[in-house]
């Protein structure tokens, strides 16, 4: 969910698109789901390709970036509140997921225990059974030192190994920290901190000799008006005001045990919850298991991690009857060493969430000390976690719309590409805004007309899926040449496939482009099978060059028709022509760079009677461009060359590029 914000604040929508296609993982994600660490691990790894980066500086700068967002998401004061100075702030790492967790309830968050040297710098322990993510911990530490300390670190692993627990196998790396102080620009340093300690320490001693009794008893007499010249420290009574009742009733989850983990001593509660501890002759690892931290159960493992929060569960085996069916009970505390009694006090509270926890548990708040702040933290919890789940719904509902919001874009997409394919598109976009689109006259353009020979008697002796098939072939080979030569598809009325260059775009080679197109449109139709004889189908083709009037023709099913002479001219060159022919107009035989063959005068209906010609090949252009086959790459100047067949079925996802279909112009010698 972080990586995903990160990407989408920093580098935008698009670079997070490409990076979720090449990591193959899911559209977006949601705050309080849980994902599982290989698709983290799959989208750094992409990231780390895509920026040329090592994966520790993309982890890095991840970490840097997850403070930021727990900043944003109101998680700063308390932060803040966790130590005053960094050693304190690591230190309390654990007891702040400790926290979390009672909201996060599948959180799998990492150990940490911080240790002093004589040097002053720190050693970082990390504990994790989550592999590869240690090197989000430099980048959070260190913008934690920079933002709330004003210091910046230097952190380096010193030792890295893989420890057996009683979970399993963790995995723990220990960093070595070096701080130093950033000093505020143009502050001057007036004196050392040597020359300072060495003045206080004067000062002390001068004040030591000058100062009287009366001075010191002053000081306790009327602690207001004196000054405390030492650091504090605690009054301790001679003998414990309280007496073992009262102890155990005000801590009713304590418990106490020693070295061998023998139990010596136990709050009320927790021996109502587990008799076994009345007895106080059990060892402690009898009647709990170690959650947290994820330690072997001994006083080592114990005081190893003593600065920690522990998280004790009852054993199922060791509670009574009455206890099988329910959750067991978990208590989260702290560990107190006694040096002189050599036992340890276990200082403890239930660990429950929520009040549907607590009566899971068959428990009540008056189980639990006045005193204890767990009483709040459930009510207060009980509250957040309705509030959770009401974002989380929100949070769906919001992602339902988005998928639904861009499904309907699809669905608009694909309605304005069929409504393109029926008509030109500056006349679609006209029609969707309400405007009437006005009829307009082109004085120049070529049309096309063809059909199949003997198409009825094909029809009269085959199936009808057999003619649909048939036509459906043929019309994807020509659909695919009109976007090749850039020529407008009018309409296809049964075997009859109309198509003119110059409308509704006016362009000077039009001839040149339906030339070209009906001489792809003969190579095209040797490959389409003629149900009858099996053998391939013959087309007459007709063209014609002059002025039309073009214009929006109905309401429910509108078509861009057009109207003049020119296109019936047109359709008697095709329906007076050849087989396998393309029958020509003197309009256009004027048009040079293609081998012609004059047919002579010829009778045409309703025109009298006319010289017209066949159009045989162009002259300056091979098959394999007129049917545009030959792609120019112009980054590697390969030419990838493809077979008719497989252009073919690639159709219904041909989307020819722009840069493409200029090269293809160019070869063609096209200019618009």
């Amino acid at each position: 969910m972080y990586y995903y914000c990160k990407l989408i604040d920093r580098f935008g929508e698009e670079t997070w698109d490409k990076l979720r296609d090449a990591a193959r993982v899911q559209d977006t994600f949601m705050t309080y789901e849980v994902y599982t660490d290989n698709i983290t691990m799959q989208l750094v790894s992409e990231a780390c390709k895509m920026l040329d980066l090592e994966q520790s500086v993309v982890l890095g700068q991840f970490g840097e970036y997850f403070f930021e967002f727990c900043k944003r998401a109101g998680y700063d004061h308390m932060l803040r509140t966790l130590g005053g100075n960094l050693f304190e702030f690591m230190e309390n790492l654990d007891a702040l997921h400790g926290f979390l967790s009672l909201s996060y309830k599948e959180m799998n968050a990492p150990s940490f225990r911080v240790e002093k040297n004589n040097d002053g710098t720190l050693l970082l322990h990390y504990y994790s059974d989550r592999r590869g993510l240690c090197h989000i911990v430099p980048g959070i530490i260190g913008a934690v030192a920079r933002d709330f300390f004003n210091s910046k670190i230097k952190m380096e692993i010193v030792n890295q190994r893989e420890e057996v627990e009683r979970m399993g196998t963790k995995e723990h790396i220990v960093f070595l920290i070096t701080q130093s102080p950033v000093l505020v620009k143009n502050t001057p340093i007036l004196f050392s901190f040597q020359d300072f300690s060495e003045r206080s320490m004067q000062k002390t001693s001068l004040n030591q000799v000058q100062k009287n009794h009366w001075g010191t008893v002053r000081n306790f007499v009327h602690p207001e008006k004196g000054t405390t010249s030492r650091a504090f420290e605690p009054a301790y009574p001679d003998n414990l005001c309280i007496d073992l009742k009262t102890f155990c009733n005000a801590f009713p989850f304590h418990i106490v045990f020693d070295e061998e983990l023998l139990v010596k001593q136990a709050g009320v509660t927790i021996q109502r919850i587990v008799p076994g501890l009345q007895s106080c002759c059990g060892q402690l690892h009898q009647y709990f298991t170690i959650q947290h931290p994820q330690v072997t159960f001994n006083i080592c493992s114990i005081r190893k991690f003593i600065n920690s929060h522990f998280v004790l569960r009852t054993r199922r085996d060791r509670m009574p009857m009455a206890w099988k069916e329910r959750p067991m009970l978990a208590l989260r505390g702290q560990m107190l060493w006694m040096p002189p009694l050599h036992c340890m006090l276990y200082l403890a509270s239930p660990l429950l969430r929520s009040l549907q926890e607590l009566e899971e548990h068959c428990m009540h708040l008056s189980d639990i000390a006045p005193h204890d702040a767990t009483r709040d933290l459930i009510l207060l919890n009980q509250q957040r976690l309705a509030e959770m789940e009401l974002s989380n719904q929100l949070e769906r509902k919001k992602e339902e719309l988005h998928q639904l919001s861009k499904h309907l874009e699809e669905e608009k997409q694909k309605t304005e590409n069929l409504l393109y394919a029926m008509l030109p598109k500056h006349v679609a976009n006209q029609l969707k805004e309400g405007k009437r689109v006005e009829a307009g006259e082109f004085e120049e353009c070529t049309i096309l007309f063809s059909d199949v020979v003997t198409f009825t008697n094909i029809c009269s002796e085959c199936e009808p899926i057999q003619i649909v098939s048939m036509l459906n072939s043929m019309y994807l080979k020509f659909d695919r040449l009109t976007t090749v030569h850039n020529v407008y598809k009018v309409e296809t009325i049964g075997d009859a496939y109309m198509v003119v260059g110059g409308v509704p775009i006016p362009m000077s080679s039009h001839t040149e482009r339906v030339a070209n197109f009906a001489l792809g449109m003969i190579i095209a139709a040797k490959e389409v099978t003629n149900p009858v004889t099996g053998g391939p189908i013959q087309i007459r083709v007709g063209l014609h060059s002059g002025p039309v009037l073009a214009g929006v023709v109905g309401e429910k099913m509108p078509r861009y028709c057009l109207f003049g002479d020119t296109v019936n001219t047109a359709s008697r060159m095709e329906s007076h022509g050849l087989p396998d022919k393309i029958h020509l107009s003197p309009s256009v035989y004027q048009n040079k760079g293609y081998q012609m063959e004059e047919r002579g005068e010829i009778e045409i209906k309703g025109k009298g009677r006319m010289r017209t010609y066949f159009l045989q090949r162009n002259l300056k252009v091979t098959e394999s461009e007129i049917m545009g086959l030959l792609v120019h790459d112009s980054d590697s100047d390969r030419k990838l060359n493809h077979s008719t067949r497989d252009c073919a079925s690639q159709l219904p996802h041909y989307r020819p590029a722009l840069k493409g279909l200029l090269n293809v112009c160019s070869l063609l010698g096209y200019q618009s």
